[in-house]
């Protein structure tokens, strides 16, 4: 089935549909760590593209003083903090906690009162208090953003969907390790958890609610 089939086949059967979204969002910015957007750490790739752009949706929501949260990944030195998902992906024992690769990228100029959470699965949710914060602040809306689509922000999405908050994802504030998971991710996300926007329209929304 092609590209354009499957959207068809999907809109027949009412997914897709868009959300209203609230005045007072928050971008949560899912592992843009060193070791996600440096393709010297086993697990990175060249994710510069995205890191700029979520750079450009960042200085945006810091002119309307939103929220800003980043989440990135770190395991201790014996591992058995990671259980189960070190066991599938031992690659992720490079995230080591206090090592190079746990800092968020410094591209993206993370200022101190922008909150980071340690996790230490794929949802941002899992095992943090992410709804707790999105909830004391109030917030409405989440604007995602991160690596890898097809893994962390497609868990996030889920989370966000069945908490209640609407999200909107910036298609090139996204990124992954290989194009054909991302797209086919992203199509999904589409499709039944949040809205795929481009990041203009992130930008312009972002824009369009009142400061704080």
């Amino acid at each position: 089935m092609s590209d354009d089939a499957a959207k068809d086949l999907y809109a027949a059967k009412g997914f897709g549909q868009k959300f209203e979204y609230g005045t007072n969002p928050a971008v949560v910015v899912i592992d843009f760590s060193c070791g996600f957007t440096d393709p010297a750490c086993a697990l990175g790739s060249d994710l510069t593209k995205e890191v700029l752009a979520t750079k450009r949706l960042l200085d945006a929501a810091r002119a309307k003083g939103l929220l800003v949260v980043y989440t990135t990944i770190g395991f201790d030195t014996s591992g058995k903090d990671g259980a189960l998902w070190l066991k599938k992906v031992p690659g992720l024992g490079a995230l080591e906690l206090g090592g190079p690769w746990i800092p968020i990228d410094p591209r993206l100029e993370p200022r101190d009162d922008e909150p980071v959470l340690l996790k230490k699965g794929a949802s941002g949710f899992f095992g943090t208090n992410l709804a707790s914060v999105l909830t004391a602040q109030k917030i409405d809306t989440v604007v995602l953003c991160g690596a890898t689509t097809s893994g962390c922000i497609r868990a996030t999405a889920v989370d966000l969907l069945q908490y209640g908050w609407p999200a909107l994802v910036p298609r090139e504030c996204v990124g992954d390790r290989a194009q054909a998971p991302h797209e086919a991710n992203l199509f999904d996300i589409q499709a039944k958890y949040a809205d795929v926007v481009s990041v203009e329209e992130a930008i312009g929304y972002v824009n369009s609610v009142p400061s704080r």
